[in-house]
């Protein structure tokens, strides 16, 4: 596995990875209409050019995992940290999160979640993220954000 810069031509793939990993969060939350399944390219293509997008790619250069992240006044915002179901874990989150962290160099580092994705918490709290913030986005959706 290779961890790497993605480019504007990895973006359609990377929101088909998006679509795909997001479905168990989906299911979690009982709620398909999640702004990660609805998101467009053209969105994903914005977010390339304000930020960065890093990509993890297999030994057949299929790529199997993503996260982006923007920095705004000393913080980076992470977001979207997906794998690919088949390839989930094999510590290719853990990876992409310290890469995109060592990529951004800062102060601070923010991320969010919702409340019932208990395996995400673990994973950004075994990494050194400490709750800060919950915030009800609507009736029965819940966001813990997460600070390092």
């Amino acid at each position: 596995m290779l961890i790497t810069k993605a480019d504007r031509t990895d973006l359609q793939e990377i929101l088909e990875l998006q679509y795909l990993a997001y479905q168990s969060e989906a299911i979690l939350l009982d709620n398909f209409s999640i702004p990660p399944l609805k998101q467009t390219l053209k969105e994903v293509e914005q977010e390339f050019e304000n930020g960065m997008l890093l990509k993890a790619i297999d030994d057949n250069d299929e790529i199997i995992g993503s996260v982006r992240a923007y920095a705004n006044n000393g913080t980076l915002y992470i977001g979207k940290l997906v794998v690919n179901p088949n390839f989930q874990r094999q510590g290719i989150g853990t990876k992409l999160l310290i890469e995109i962290e060592k990529a951004y160099p800062q102060e601070r580092y923010e991320l969010f979640t919702s409340d019932k994705s208990i395996k995400n918490i673990r994973l950004y709290e075994r990494l050194g993220y400490v709750k800060y913030k919950e915030q009800e986005v609507a009736p029965g959706l819940k966001f813990i954000y997460l600070q390092k």
